[in-house]
């Protein structure tokens, strides 16, 4: 009991000394007393106590703590690891849980690896990881913190792609197990599957283990299967869906410049692309598929449609005549093409009236070939309209009554130009024997030749 009051009177003794000790001093007196040695990492500091500890005051330890453990320090204030994320840790000084001065070999860590909550950390612990032995992650003579925590870091010599893939392995696996998958999401690479391609068994498309650089286009894995044999080119998507390859879904109307109407509607895709299309660009004119079609051997041109539509070639004449230099009036409108073209080539076809009509024609060529002089397409050839006034004799009296023979005798008549005084026709009918000259007008009218009247 003496011995003890003796030790804690020396002991106070000491310390209200030091108040008026300098501070060298202090630090001496200060390892005299050290409870016991610093563990072998901290070794170095022991030689001044201000490395760790503040005289008089215990609440700047744990910042001084934190000022050498940076990275202790940024993990608190980041809020992550174990550190930052442990609630018993957030309100504890470091002192609590690591004390030092036990020795050169004491632990001051002390970690339950047992009992320690995973999830406190950066790297929650579940599945297979569970169960699975610190030291398989955590080597030895290592901070805990260094562990890593990507899949291929542990798992590279389990990897049987051959890293081949990305090293993202949680894309696919679960910490189930490595045959444990889940349903990759391909929509994140170029090549979003959709349709059959849903249900198709990855090896189909990744053999041997291939993922980077295996082919997208459809040919790459389905040539076998094209039944076009290449003609189409190797962008079947530009027809089919991954939904079926019965089903074409080419809408040849809005993704062409060649809308497909009547009988092109039903038309094989081979009938007008003998080569692939994509290869080679048909040209829209008629002539380019139907050249064998054409009765009139080309002499009417390539633009078929002036004429004929897509019903048939034999149905739908829309040629309109009127936009030729001879349109199509009165009885001419219900001819047949062919009555008068006699050939194919149509553009030969005469435009004179007896080109047509000469066999129609009773004048026998007197009158000449112009028959719209004197008749129209709509009366055919009853009621001729020539005017006579617009001569320089217009018929008057019985001259109006006469036939156009009795005067024009000749065989020509557009031709033969008829002199107009009386005398030329009358002269058999002149009782007078010439006596007054051949002006029969002075005395007699057109009206008749009986009446005679004389002027004055």
């Amino acid at each position: 009991m003496m011995l003890r009051t003796l030790v804690v009177v020396t002991a106070a003794c000491i310390v209200s000394g030091m108040v008026a000790l300098p501070v060298s001093a202090q630090g001496v007196i200060e390892r005299l007393i050290m409870p016991g040695e610093l563990i072998q990492g901290h070794a170095k500091y022991e030689q001044d106590c201000a490395n760790c500890h503040k005289s008089f005051s215990k609440a700047a330890q744990a910042q001084l703590c934190l000022d050498c453990h940076k990275d202790v320090a940024a993990d608190v204030l980041a809020k992550s690891r174990f550190h930052g994320k442990a609630v018993a840790v957030a309100n504890t000084d470091c002192r609590q849980c690591h004390a030092d001065h036990k020795g050169r070999t004491a632990d001051i860590v002390q970690l339950d690896r047992a009992n320690f909550d995973h999830r406190q950390t950066n790297f929650a612990l579940a599945g297979r990881h569970e169960t699975t032995p610190c030291s398989s992650c955590h080597a030895e003579g290592k901070k805990f913190r260094t562990a890593p925590s990507a899949c291929v870091d542990c798992h590279r010599k389990d990897d049987v792609h051959r890293g081949k893939l990305r090293e993202t392995c949680a894309d696919c696996h679960t910490d189930k197990g490595w045959k444990s998958t889940k349903p990759f999401d391909h929509s994140k690479t170029e090549f979003a599957l959709t349709g059959v391609h849903k249900t198709t068994d990855c090896k189909s498309c990744h053999a041997g283990e291939r993922y980077k650089g295996v082919p997208t286009a459809c040919a790459d894995c389905h040539r076998e299967r094209d039944v076009h044999k290449g003609a189409r080119g190797q962008k079947c998507e530009g027809c089919h869906t991954t939904e079926k390859w019965t089903v074409a879904k080419f809408d040849h109307d809005t993704q062409t410049k060649f809308a497909l109407r009547g009988k092109h509607g039903a038309a094989p895709c081979e009938a007008c692309h003998k080569q692939p299309p994509r290869e080679v660009k048909l040209q829209a004119s008629c002539g380019t598929c139907h050249k064998k079609d054409d009765v009139h051997k080309g002499q009417l041109g390539v633009d078929c449609q002036n004429c004929h539509n897509e019903s048939g070639f034999k149905i739908g004449i829309l040629f309109d005549h009127d936009k030729t230099r001879f349109p199509l009036a009165g009885k001419h409108q219900q001819a047949k093409c062919e009555d008068c073209h006699k050939t194919k080539a149509y553009k030969d076809a005469p435009v004179a009236c007896v080109g047509c009509h000469k066999k129609n024609d009773k004048h026998e060529g007197r009158f000449g070939p112009n028959c719209a002089q004197c008749h129209t397409s709509s009366t055919q050839w009853v009621g001729a309209r020539f005017d006579h006034a617009k001569t320089r004799f217009a018929l008057t009296g019985r001259h109006t009554q006469a036939g156009c023979y009795n005067c024009h005798t000749k065989k020509h008549v557009d031709r033969a130009a008829l002199s107009t005084d009386c005398y030329s026709c009358h002269k058999t009918q002149d009782r007078h024997k010439g006596a007054f000259g051949r002006n029969c007008g002075s005395c007699h009218t057109t009206s008749t030749f009986g009446v005679a009247y004389i002027k004055r």
